[in-house]
């Protein structure tokens, strides 16, 4: 057997690490606790058992693509590496004052995160570069030295570097490092003008203190890693999701740590682009629901939507400015919601909330038996007979039904006044309630209708509550693709190698100048080619390029997108025509006689998406075999009805299971609403349709 025909993809999840071999054509999955002190051991452990199903070797492997939250946990817990920020004088606080807005304009008790570094640990250094790159005050290896002698002597383990201006002219940032190389070859540095070389001070040095911040902890876990897999004979390349929707180099992200934010939900974008292709779909809302948060993401023309600037670890779950910043190339995605971990509680105004607290894999949901006894989503799921007690993730953890129901009625039903069935429905009304007022938000933010969007869920608990949520959204179309329970993961097979480099230069339409945007066009180019290169040797590089463009005046950008030729051969007219048409899509209108600017450009390069072919849909030609039925909890009616419950492996193409209904497989439930109809469709995706 070809080693390369044999890939394992890894996502480690806040509760599950799910793990997907595919030999061939044939694909195995499972999904093992994750194992917060060593998150390795869960990998190990689920390659060891995969290998076993596919009846191989783990040195057969060829490949191995790995996603992971520990990056982000890492910001969140605030558990990152002792690290100083060494920056330009005059701007210490910058991180800290942020950028003075208010998300929250009426509330005078504004919690704003707390900066992940304080005031003790961030340094300053003389000289200064302006807004055009040139040098206005020099800087010196005497000015740096003794601020590198007293970083030195109180033992810090990374050093961020974030100079004003470095994104243009870098020249003062890499002498700084020069110096830390010197007197610190020990300890690990980046710097803002690779790491993140945008305009915008605040965004900048933030994210360069988060890469410094779990860059030690990433690269330790990386190593360890790399010789856990050893160890079990596996010798093949290691490349890591990034959250832009790509693979990179275990090297790169080693480096490059805070690329990896948001690298598990990238892939299930990635995975949902993937299925919208084979179905021809233009329009697609991917949910992604896994044990310890929910995301969504729009997905037009088979590509999703993209953003240079996310937030971590916001203080107000849904207020954008409420978060830390970082300024990468990311998949546009939402979290709107909780997990199947998240707790409830009633508040002080007697209100079921849920989240942002998760029972995580240790202890768990209630129902789990491992010493968790608060209610979570998992515990009112099966309370309201969405989940079989006995066959939860393939049997291999059996769910202990009155557990959940004592935590439901302790936490919520005494305080309330009501019994474990009430409560749980509360509950479970909750959690979809909210994720639906989130989609219907950022569908308005982005002009959206989702009434015309077809729904993809994956995930472990997405397809226990898609269903209920595109009832509650208009949406008519929901598919479940097979292996929905480890999506992600499946995504990160399905992803091309791609590195997206950005540059800010500033520039006026008024003061267009081709010579220049070619130039530092070539340059991008350049250079995110060679980190795919770097990666594959053989496969052909597309490119895509984007100008950031906006109204003079105006705080924010958007992307216009630009062909090859368009970029290669820069023109005026083109540059103000191409962004009226797109401010126009998203805003209604242009504005008329104001200039126009262009603040950053990016190039991303990538080797060519996965071919895929179209399915040749089926309507329902047969009724699936049922194996008995079940009281299910329907929300319409606020009762129990009678569900038909079928296995999901014995669906052929064709049979259809009408709602209420319970399809069932190793690593998720499908609830069919008594609205829907379900339909397996050729390539093994679930069609859930609103009855005719």
């Amino acid at each position: 057997m070809k080693k390369q025909s044999v890939r394992l993809g890894v996502d480690i999840g806040g509760t599950f690490t799910d793990v997907v071999l595919e030999v061939d054509n044939s694909s195995y999955s499972t999904k093992v606790l994750t194992t917060y002190v060593a998150p390795e051991n869960a990998i190990i452990g689920g390659m060891q058992q995969v290998c076993t199903k596919a009846g191989i070797t783990p040195s057969e492997i060829g490949q191995i693509i790995h996603g992971t939250t520990l990056a982000t946990n890492a910001l969140i817990e605030r558990r990152g590496a002792k690290t100083a920020l060494i920056t330009t004088e005059g701007f210490r606080d910058v991180i800290e004052m942020r950028t003075e807005s208010r998300f929250e304009q009426y509330d005078l008790n504004l919690n704003l995160p707390e900066p992940l570094l304080p005031r003790q640990m961030r340094y300053t250094v003389p000289g200064r570069i302006d807004a055009s790159g040139t040098e206005l005050m020099p800087l010196t290896r005497a000015d740096v030295e003794p601020v590198v002698d007293q970083i030195a002597a109180a033992g810090y383990e990374s050093v961020a570097v974030g100079l004003i201006h470095s994104y243009l002219n870098d020249a003062h940032e890499t002498l700084v490092r020069d110096v830390l190389a010197e007197k610190m070859p020990d300890a690990m540095v980046s710097l803002s003008s690779e790491v993140s070389p945008q305009m915008r001070e605040y965004e900048r040095f933030n994210t360069v203190v988060a890469n410094a911040y779990i860059k030690p902890l990433m690269k330790s876990y990386l190593s360890r890693l790399e010789g856990r897999l050893r160890d079990e004979g596996s010798h093949c390349n290691i490349f890591l999701m990034h959250s832009g929707g790509g693979i990179i180099s275990i090297e790169s992200a080693a480096e490059f740590p805070v690329r990896l934010v948001e690298s598990g939900p990238a892939g299930g974008a990635v995975f949902a682009a993937n299925i919208a292709a084979r179905y021809g779909l233009d329009k697609v809302l991917s949910f992604d629901m896994g044990g310890t948060t929910a995301k969504i993401c729009l997905i037009k023309n088979q590509t999703p939507k993209t953003s240079r600037v996310f937030e971590v670890a916001r203080t107000y779950r849904f207020k954008k400015g409420s978060g830390m910043p970082i300024s990468i190339p990311v998949i546009d995605m939402v979290e709107i919601g909780a997990g199947g971990g998240s707790l409830a509680h009633v508040d002080s105004l007697r209100q079921i909330r849920v989240g942002p607290e998760s029972a995580g894999s240790e202890p768990g949901p209630a129902c789990y038996g491992r010493g968790g006894d608060k209610p979570a989503v998992t515990d009112a799921d099966l309370v309201l007979g969405k989940l079989d007690p006995e066959n939860f993730a393939g049997g291999s953890i059996r769910l202990d039904s009155q557990s959940s129901a004592n935590s439901l009625t302790t936490v919520l039903g005494d305080v309330l006044d009501m019994d474990a069935t009430t409560a749980a429905f509360g509950l479970a009304e909750v959690v979809d309630e909210n994720m639906a007022n989130a989609a219907r938000v950022h569908a308005v933010e982005n002009g959206e209708n989702l009434s015309e969007y077809t729904m993809i869920a994956f995930g472990g608990a997405a397809p226990l509550h898609a269903g209920r949520l595109c009832e509650k959204l208009g949406v008519g179309r929901l598919l479940v693709p097979p292996g929905a329970g480890v999506g992600s993961a499946i995504g990160f097979l399905r992803a091309p190698f791609s590195f997206e480099a950005n540059r800010s230069v500033y520039m006026t339409l008024d003061g267009f100048d081709a010579e220049k945007i070619r130039s530092l066009l070539v340059d991008l180019k350049a250079e995110a080619t060679g980190f795919v290169r770097s990666c594959d040797a053989d496969s052909p590089i597309l490119s895509e390029f984007k100008a950031y463009m906006r109204y003079s005046g105006q705080g924010w950008e958007i992307p216009v997108t630009l062909t090859e030729d368009q970029a290669m051969n820069p023109d005026v007219a083109t540059f103000e025509a191409r962004f009226i048409e797109d401010y126009t899509k998203l805003f209604g209108r242009p504005v008329e006689g104001m200039n126009i600017e262009i603040t950053v450009w990016s190039v991303n390069a990538t080797t060519p998406p996965e071919t895929v072919a179209r399915v040749s849909e089926d309507p329902g030609s047969s009724e699936a075999p049922a194996q008995g039925d079940r009281k299910l909890f329907d929300p319409v009616v606020a009762d129990f009805v009678d569900a038909t419950v079928v296995l999901r492996n014995d669906m052929t193409q064709g049979a259809a299971v009408p709602g209420p209904g319970v399809i069932t497989e190793d690593e998720t439930t499908i609830i069919i609403p008594s609205s829907r109809t379900a339909v397996r469709q050729p390539d093994g995706c679930i069609d859930i349709l609103v009855k005719a």
